[in-house]
């Protein structure tokens, strides 16, 4: 069986979360991770996806991210399961949401460039990396070598920060770094903010497209939909589909994972198209609570159906 052109690099978790309203005996746990997540999404859309990532085999919050990796036919090869705790989210609060990590010594940072299957840089075509997996180290750094290795083989590197409380002013280099390798950028409204706090968000914007002038710029922003800001300047403007949001964990990952998946599935449709589809996974991963991975057909039928009621 050949390898896949699509990878996604970085970490898998388990958010434990304490339910609002109740009392501190009241938890639920939820597979996720923000790159874990966009690796499942473009699976759950029909392109063969290899997650470069190590999980726990600890039960029982390891044993459900490979069983759930397995489900979502993620390719096995470069799955590593390892004999190491799981790393583990602790959302403590909802609003404002207030969380921390569990991670010394966790699984994740067991990952081993060396296990993935032979041929694994030729194949590949499109890497995506990103959140906590870019600043825990020794992971960060091993990631950081991948990114530049295959961006000088003419590999499309993906890159979402998706900011996390780990990620202190230190972190403005490392984002610089892999800015200047992405083909694709995304960012939501609240990553802009919180990198470039002292600026505006137009300022900032304009300071992320300084740093990476080569990039195709996904910008996210919840409920007011996203755009996309190709480097010749030219700007789409996508609105959000309508739907019966549950919660919106895992809206931005389903995004560029929806994004990724249209390039893949469709390489010469029109950039607006791909955008309707990001806009769709995003949307429909807000009607299930946790991270959900919707499926190409779900993501087509939403497209077509708000094409098809939404006034001209």
């Amino acid at each position: 069986m050949s390898l896949p052109a699509l990878l996604v690099f970085g970490e898998a978790l388990t958010d434990l979360i304490r339910q609002p309203d109740g009392d501190a005996r009241q938890w639920v746990s939820r597979a996720g991770g923000a790159c874990w997540n966009v690796a499942r999404v473009c699976a759950a859309m029909g392109v063969a996806t290899g997650y470069g990532g190590a999980i726990s085999t600890h039960a029982p919050f390891g044993t459900e991210l490979l069983a759930l990796s397995r489900e979502a036919g993620l390719d096995e090869r470069y799955l590593q399961a390892v004999d190491a705790p799981p790393l583990v989210a602790v959302v403590h609060r909802h609003d404002p949401p207030a969380y921390f990590f569990l991670g010394e010594g966790a699984a994740d940072l067991a990952f081993d460039p060396a296990a993935l299957p032979a041929g694994w840089q030729d194949a590949a075509r499109v890497a995506h990396f990103g959140c906590i997996s870019l600043v825990r180290e020794p992971l960060a750094g091993t990631l950081l070598s991948i990114a530049a290795q295959l961006h000088a083989r003419g590999v499309a590197i993906s890159f979402d920060p998706n900011l996390r409380n780990l990620m202190g002013p230190a972190y403005l280099a490392t984002f610089a770094r892999m800015a200047k390798l992405a083909t694709w950028l995304k960012l939501s409204v609240e990553d802009l903010r919180g990198l470039y706090p002292s600026l505006t968000d137009d300022d900032a914007l304009a300071e992320v497209r300084r740093i990476a002038p080569q990039a195709g710029l996904l910008l996210t922003n919840g409920a007011r939909g996203m755009q996309l800001q190709m480097p010749d300047g030219t700007t789409f403007v996508q609105p959000a589909y309508t739907v019966d949001v549950a919660d919106t964990v895992g809206a931005g990952d389903a995004a560029i994972g929806g994004w990724l998946a249209s390039l893949s599935r469709a390489p010469h449709a029109p950039l607006a198209e791909h955008l309707h589809r990001a806009a769709a996974a995003a949307a429909l991963a807000c009607t299930r609570t946790g991270a959900h991975a919707p499926q190409w057909n779900e993501v087509e039928a939403l497209v077509i159906a708000q094409r098809v009621h939404r006034p001209a």
